[in-house]
């Protein structure tokens, strides 16, 4: 289970109009991914990181059965939806709210973000699909109302599948997203600099 930790940047939340949320990956720290920040339009946001216990958020791959990933994958999207409670608690709207997260975090930021889908500011899934054996539709809900959703990743990868990536982007496009897909030939598993001038361009500009 994970205790709740986060790391902060930027803005304090209670001066800051916007806020992003930066989701780590395997074995990353949120106090390192907190420099991804520097790298977007995000020099009047509030950052917030939170950090998974034992730096995991879920112990199998993405497309394990959901049970096999339990009982971090629920305590793991619980710490977002707290989260996402007090930000909107201090008064700032969910088209205000940003995300962004890097492979086991951009599953995990995908996958909230559906489950919970209504207009955001945008979200960024460095490397990421919806999470499962396979896709559960029924476990999502709402509208996103045409937030925009951009989903960069390398082709082949050795964590995430292209074909998870379109089935997840044709989803979410199912609920209203305006959603950005780019695939890169080879390129090894990490946030390249076209990804951020992508997201930059079409969520922080």
């Amino acid at each position: 289970m994970h205790k709740k930790e986060i790391y902060t940047a930027g803005k304090e939340l209670r001066e800051a109009e916007k806020v992003l949320v930066l989701i780590h990956g395997r074995g990353g720290s949120a106090k390192e991914f907190l420099s991804l920040a520097n790298q977007l339009n995000t020099s009047d946001f509030a950052i917030l990181a939170p950090q998974a216990t034992d730096f995991t958020w879920y112990p199998n791959s993405f497309l394990a059965p959901l049970a096999q990933n339990e009982p971090e994958y629920s305590s793991a999207l619980e710490v977002l939806e707290e989260l996402l409670e007090e930000i909107k608690e201090t008064g700032i709207a969910s088209e205000n709210i940003y995300f962004a997260g890097f492979s086991q975090g951009a599953c995990l930021t995908l996958e909230f973000v559906t489950r919970n889908a209504q207009k955001f500011g945008g979200v960024a899934a460095f490397t990421g699909g919806l999470i499962g054996d396979k896709i559960y539709t029924e476990n999502y809900s709402g509208d996103f109302n045409g937030t925009p959703i951009f989903i960069g990743t390398g082709d082949p990868d050795p964590h995430v599948p292209v074909e998870r990536v379109e089935d997840s982007a044709e989803i979410l496009r199912e609920m209203n997203a305006n959603v950005e897909v780019k695939i890169y030939q080879n390129r090894p598993h990490t946030i390249s600099e076209y990804e951020l001038k992508i997201a930059n361009n079409f969520i922080f500009n």
